[in-house]
């Protein structure tokens, strides 16, 4: 199957990456379906949707009647099976739960079409870990986008020992008709490319922090303005998720029992605070006046 075949398209999760995969496909002309079993966070997403068209149409960025089209392309509903039982592609985006994945997986199989790829985002969950929920392995693939979604151009696809190069390909000029530049890589391994050198630098980062050798806040300027990176490894923390970054840490120190994986003293006691970052109003920032 080629991507001018695909029509259709479920994201499954409304969270912060889900809607604006969401969004990113309808404003690409697809069919698009957007599913969470919670429905605050689809009115969420919703919500969303409503402000950033037109708000992309007052930049000038978005013709009108572009801004409708994309809006009449999206639908959000709570039902998986309304979702994904016409979909020629899905895209789970739910939260870095590996027996959730698999449920979600599993359940999928029984209600997307045959030949319908089952994609996860995952930043760290590899897909040879959920391909065996499903009768499709072939089909299956990682298809990593990067948040924020609607702006960040890369998506990294990983072909998996199960995975059909077709598959692999199919993913990779999806992604090119969203409008983003993908990279392929040809084996598993942890982390992927993008997240196993932005690791290295912020477990540097929260090391420094940790021993008292310089602030978030110096820690930050010195790799904006030295290493010219767009923001530092802690306002990225902040904005991706002080949480997400616990929980990667917790199921790479289950797997590995190895004490090295664990999160850092300062992600655990900001996540026992609920100082999750920019969602909670406060993290290595404080955001509660913006």
């Amino acid at each position: 199957m080629k991507a001018e075949a695909i029509k259709k398209i479920a994201v499954i999760g409304a969270g912060n990456m889900g809607h604006q995969i969401a969004l990113a496909c309808a404003l690409a002309g697809f069919g698009t379906s957007c599913c969470d079993a919670s429905r605050e966070q689809l009115q969420k997403a919703e919500g969303f949707m409503k402000s950033y068209l037109p708000g992309r149409v007052a930049k000038g960025k978005l013709k009108e009647e572009e801004a409708r089209a994309a809006a009449e392309r999206l639908t959000f509903t709570e039902s998986l099976e309304e979702a994904a039982r016409e979909a020629d592609f899905v895209i789970e985006a739910v939260t870095e739960n590996l027996e959730l994945k698999r449920e979600i997986f599993a359940r999928l199989d029984g209600i997307a079409p045959a030949h319908a790829v089952l994609a996860t985002n995952s930043s760290f969950f590899v897909s040879s870990l959920l391909a065996g929920s499903t009768r499709r392995p072939a089909l299956v693939c990682n298809m990593h986008f990067f948040n924020p979604a609607l702006v960040m151009k890369c998506v990294e696809v990983v072909q998996g020992p199960h995975t059909a190069p077709e598959t692999a390909a199919l993913a990779m000029d999806l992604a090119r008709k969203l409008g983003k530049e993908p990279v392929l890589l040809k084996k598993e391994i942890y982390g992927f490319l993008v997240n196993r050198i932005l690791a290295r630098i912020s477990e540097e980062a929260l090391f420094l922090l940790d021993t008292g050798v310089a602030s978030a806040e110096d820690i930050d300027r010195a790799v904006v303005n030295a290493l010219g990176h767009p923001m530092g490894p802690f306002r990225l923390m902040d904005l991706t998720g002080i949480d997400l970054s616990y929980h990667i840490a917790m199921e790479r120190y289950r797997e590995t029992g190895n004490p090295l994986d664990k999160p850092s003293p300062t992600v655990v006691e900001k996540y026992v605070r609920g100082e999750w970052g920019r969602k909670t109003g406060r993290g290595f920032y404080d955001y509660s006046e913006k």
